[in-house]
């Protein structure tokens, strides 16, 4: 009688392994999945504090901080106003007065302006981090406050600042050109130099003023919306912006000032030619481009932003 032989133990080791295997896949897959999805619940409460103060500040927080430099300069006196913006006129002379030093000292060659270029964001580095008032940068934070509440009130102070900025900029820049020519301070190169960047301004027409002042306006727009949430890199964004404008050859009012009525003092250019060629043309680009273009946008995006909350990160489930 034959008898039945056991089956041997390797292949029900075997056999238990594999049904163990089968059993325990779905679980180690339902855990990775979980674990892909949702890595925020593996993180300490350390690690999540970390998570959320490594973020970007949202644009509400940018276009709030922004809103209230504007309340404050909208709130400040014509007399505080003024002598800021006669000072910011004066400063950006700066920029007018390092490219022509540059220019002088360098050979003629093409690829000389992208060393001249290099002074162009002194007189903005002196103004920003002074706090001065310069048009188009201060004016800009002002505009916000318009927006958030368009009163009558509200349209009176802005117009108010945009003027007395406007015209204290203005005096300063050309106060710094006439002494510039008059007083003897630089030599001949550099005197060449400094009427050579005006001529170079002035070889636009109308229409190319107007396009290139908006590029500049919204450039330093742009530069104004960012420097709040740069924190320690903020002169490498003054420094890259004003650059970029020095090397696209983009009209801005106060810098032009200096550099055209350079040329005025000299002789090359009427007051009339100053006013229509440059002045009004440039100064309407600038505001399209960064009071209103920008502005707008950046204020419609943040209005939208509104409506949904800021994501936060899910609570760590404890244990029971």
């Amino acid at each position: 009688m034959a008898t039945e032989k056991p089956p041997a133990r390797g292949s029900a080791r075997a056999k238990t392994s594999d049904s163990g295997a089968k059993r325990a896949s779905p679980r180690n897959s339902s855990r990775s999945s979980k674990v892909g999805s949702d890595t925020a619940d593996e993180l300490s409460a350390e690690e999540r504090r970390k998570v959320e103060k490594s973020q970007p500040p949202r644009a509400l927080v940018l276009h709030e901080v922004i809103r209230l430099q504007g309340n404050h300069e909208l709130d400040r006196t014509l007399a505080a106003l003024w002598w800021s913006a006669l000072a910011a006129g004066l400063t950006i002379g700066l920029s007018l007065m390092a490219m022509g030093l540059f220019r002088a000292r360098l050979p003629d060659h093409d690829m000389a302006v992208i060393t001249t270029s290099l002074g162009y964001p002194v007189g903005f580095l002196a103004i920003i981090l002074a706090r001065q008032q310069l048009f188009t940068e201060n004016t800009l934070t002002a505009v916000l406050p318009v927006m958030s509440e368009p009163t009558l009130e509200k349209f009176g102070q802005l117009l108010r600042l945009w003027s007395v900025v406007l015209a204290g900029n203005v005096v300063g820049a050309l106060l710094f050109a006439y002494g510039m020519l008059h007083l003897p301070i630089f030599d001949t190169k550099a005197d060449q130099a400094f009427l050579d960047i005006g001529r170079e301004v002035m070889k636009n027409d109308h229409w190319q003023m107007f396009s290139k002042g908006i590029v500049s306006g919204w450039m330093i727009a742009t530069m104004v919306w960012l420097v709040p949430a740069a924190e320690n890199a903020k002169v490498w964004i003054i420094f890259l912006v004003t650059y970029l404008m020095a090397l696209g050859s983009f009209s801005h009012i106060v810098v032009g000032t200096c550099e055209v009525g350079y040329l005025m003092f000299a002789g090359e250019v009427g007051p009339a030619a100053f006013v229509i060629d440059f002045a009004l043309p440039t100064l309407a680009g600038n505001i399209v481009g960064g009071s209103l273009i920008f502005a707008l946008m950046s204020h419609a995006q943040v209005r939208s932003d509104t409506a949904s909350p800021p994501e936060k990160l899910p609570e760590k489930k404890t244990a029971p």
